[in-house]
C-alpha cells in the first residue's frame, strides 16, 4: 500500500485569483515525504544524526483540477526509481482533492547529501531500508550513475 496523508489547504497556499499557488502543491508533496519518512523513524532529526538529508535536482508538476480554499486534500506517494547504491532517488506523488479526482501529479529527482563533506552520498542502511519499503510505482526503474561516479565496488567516487 502507498503511503498516503491528509491536509486541509490553507489561506496561506491562495494567489489573490483564489487558485492554489503553484509552490503549494510541492510544499504538500514535500511534508508528505518528511511524514512519511517519520513512519519508518526516521525525523528530521534523526536524519540530522545520521549526519545525511536530502537534495532536489528537479521537481516536475503537472496540474489537472483546480483546488479550493479550505478544501480537504490528499498526498499519495510513490517511490519511481533509486540508483543501485541508494544514492539517487525519483519519488512520484499524486494529490487528490477532496472529491477523490486527481490534482495534480509531482515528480522530483534527488539525492543525499552528507551534512558535513556537502557531497552526494550512499544513505545509511536504515535509509536504504526504508526506501525498500515504499510502494513502487508500475514504471519503476533504476537510476544509473555514470561510470565515473562509481569505483570497481560500485560505491560513489566524486560527484559529476
Amino acid at each position: 500500500m502507498s503511503f498516503r496523508v491528509g491536509f486541509t489547504s490553507r489561506w496561506a497556499d491562495f494567489d489573490p485569483n483564489n487558485h492554489m499557488r503553484h509552490s503549494a502543491y510541492n510544499d504538500y508533496a514535500a511534508e508528505a515525504r518528511v511524514r512519511m519518512f517519520n513512519a519508518y523513524g526516521l525525523s528530521l532529526v534523526e536524519f540530522n544524526k545520521l549526519n545525511v538529508g536530502p537534495v532536489l535536482f528537479r521537481e516536475e508538476t503537472n496540474f489537472r483540477r483546480e483546488i479550493r480554499l479550505s478544501e480537504d486534500i490528499k498526498v499519495e506517494v510513490f517511490l519511481k526509481g533509486i540508483s543501485e547504491n541508494g544514492e539517487r532517488f525519483r519519488f512520484y506523488h499524486k494529490i487528490y482533492k477532496e472529491d477523490g479526482s486527481l490534482a495534480a501529479e509531482i515528480e522530483i529527482l534527488g539525492a543525499w547529501l552528507d551534512l558535513k563533506t556537502r557531497k552526494l552520498t550512499k544513505p545509511p542502511q536504515i535509509v536504504l531500508k526504508a526506501l525498500g519499503d515504499i510502494e513502487r510505482t508500475d514504471d519503476f526503474e533504476t537510476i544509473p550513475l555514470n561510470r565515473s561516479q562509481r569505483n570497481t565496488k560500485g560505491d560513489r567516487t566524486h560527484e559529476s
